[in-house]
């Protein structure tokens, strides 16, 4: 009996063993299906009939573009018309006449000056002008005298010779008060009253704005210290950096448009290229181009931000419509047609818009079939069944 019950046991626990290696075969049959490839292939989809119906199908085109180049640009002042103005003597500011912004003419007085330098050039003016009277006279009288036989000829060329010396001087010394900024009316005061003026104006040398004072009351100054700044506003300088790839696209006399930001609401300027250096800066690797721009009613001010952009000469350029574009993950798509109601979305390189077109850069030619309008409705379809 007892062998019987053991061999019941044993025959129990095979059955129990063949069963349980059974049910770990059968899972991995399960596993070893794998899916399709349109399966795995979640850029492609078919596409429902009445969605079919809505989708504008067609070939990309070519148009006539011309590339925009936006440069970050600054406003300058022209330095054809503007002047720095300063003091031609060492000396002390003990007025002055203008203040930033004042509109000036040529001639109009600026600060006024006194000088130690000032009187003394004023008294060797003087004293060269003393000098030619009086050997002037003595070159007269040596003359009379030669005709009456009472002096030797080479006591008047003596004579002579003293009153150009003097004359010489006597330029001389009207020239540095010149070059102080006295006028032809101020050196006429000093030879008719005989005295020294105890000032100096200074004046502007052309018509502008002052847009720039560096000088008060009292202050000293010296010759080549910049005390006012004059510019003429109607006409500015914006200056830009081109990269150095896309210089040799920029031509002088080219005209550009200008856009300031901080104008928001006007339309853009139009400029002139007049400038294009001839080398490039090796920090930022650019060339510095110059443009011209009216500015009649200075709106553009000194220092102000603003945009260049600069047009390229029209070619001919594949493009896609922005309706048949997806963007995904910073990314471009287009649908192309693959069979009957059947699309494939392909990544592509685009440039940047044009009236509406995307210039097709790389990942699209021009005899494959794509979705024109509808691309959106179309990827939402896809997305819809990938999650599916």
């Amino acid at each position: 009996m007892k062998l019987k019950l053991v061999f019941l046991f044993f025959a129990v626990i095979s059955t129990l063993q063949f069963t349980g290696c059974g049910n770990k075969d059968t899972p991995k049959e399960t596993k070893s299906v794998k899916p399709t490839e349109e399966e795995r292939d979640v850029n492609n989809i078919a596409a429902r009939p009445e969605l079919a119906q809505r989708l504008k199908i067609g070939l990309p085109t070519w148009l006539d573009l011309a590339d925009r180049i936006q440069v970050p640009s600054r406003v300058q002042v022209d330095e054809e018309r503007t002047a720095q103005i300063g003091s031609y003597v060492t000396g002390r500011i003990i007025n002055m006449f203008v203040v930033l912004g004042d509109y000036v003419k040529p001639g109009q007085a600026l600060a006024r000056i006194t000088s130690p330098d000032l009187t003394q050039s004023q008294l060797a003016y003087l004293r060269a002008a003393s000098r030619v009277t009086v050997t002037q006279k003595a070159s007269d009288r040596a003359r009379h005298l030669l005709a009456a036989d009472a002096i030797p000829v080479a006591e008047v060329e003596r004579r002579q010779s003293e009153l150009e010396i003097a004359k010489a001087e006597f330029g001389a010394a009207k020239d540095q008060l010149i070059l102080f900024g006295m006028t032809d009316s101020e050196l006429k005061q000093i030879n008719k009253t005989g005295k020294i003026l105890p000032w100096l104006d200074i004046k502007a040398n052309r018509e502008g704005y002052i847009i720039e004072r560096n000088v008060m009351v009292g202050k000293v100054v010296q010759p080549a210290d910049p005390l006012f700044q004059v510019a003429d506003l109607s006409h500015v300088w914006v200056v830009g950096d081109v990269p150095e790839q896309i210089a040799r696209d920029v031509q002088l006399k080219q005209h550009v448009e200008i856009i300031v930001p901080a104008l928001a609401g006007m339309p853009p300027l139009d400029g002139v290229i007049i400038f294009v250096s001839d080398t490039v800066n090796r920090l930022t690797r650019t060339v510095m181009t110059r443009v011209l721009v009216k500015n009649p009613e200075r709106k553009l001010k000194p220092d102000m931000l603003a945009n260049m952009h600069i047009t390229d000469p029209q070619h001919k350029s594949l493009v896609v419509p922005e309706s048949a574009i997806v963007r995904e993950l910073n990314k471009d798509y287009i649908f192309i047609v693959v069979g009957d109601n059947r699309f494939q979305r392909v990544p592509v390189e685009l440039g940047d818009e044009t009236d509406g077109f995307r210039p097709v850069l790389k990942g699209l030619t021009a005899d494959q079939k794509i979705v024109l309008e509808g691309a959106f409705h179309l990827d939402s379809e896809r997305k819809l069944a990938e999650l599916e």
